[in-house]
């Protein structure tokens, strides 16, 4: 899946066209679909990113489900996440929902990358 189309599949999700994400990015009219065929700068994923509350990670596709894994690697992963999804805390302070973002992203490639081996 190219960025272009998790982009359009996060956007739905949200509710949002494609139209209306330019315009919350902030971008000249058609900027996103340009992406069919060329890659955005960082900043303007970063922009989109955040409109969509999702991590620059997830668009970039670094934190998808392998082509290997099966249902049941799926289902164990959400498994772990919910098995490890209690209050985070770092120096007596909760995180932010980004930093739990953050973890969440790495406890998954920590998670296929270990799984990989099994």
């Amino acid at each position: 899946m190219t960025m272009f189309d998790r982009v359009k599949k996060i956007s739905k999700k949200r509710g949002l066209s494609l139209a209306q994400l330019n315009e919350k990015a902030g971008f000249k009219p058609n900027v996103i679909y340009s992406w069919k065929t060329k890659t955005p700068s960082i900043d303007k994923v970063e922009s989109v990113a955040k409109v969509l509350g999702v991590s620059v990670d997830y668009l970039l596709g670094k934190n998808e489900t392998p082509e290997w894994a099966n249902e049941r690697d799926t289902t164990d992963l959400k498994k772990f996440l919910e098995d490890n999804d209690g209050t985070f805390t770092y120096g007596g302070d909760d995180l932010t929902e980004d930093e739990k973002q953050k973890l969440k992203i790495a406890m998954t490639q920590i998670f296929w990358d270990r799984h990989k081996h099994d």
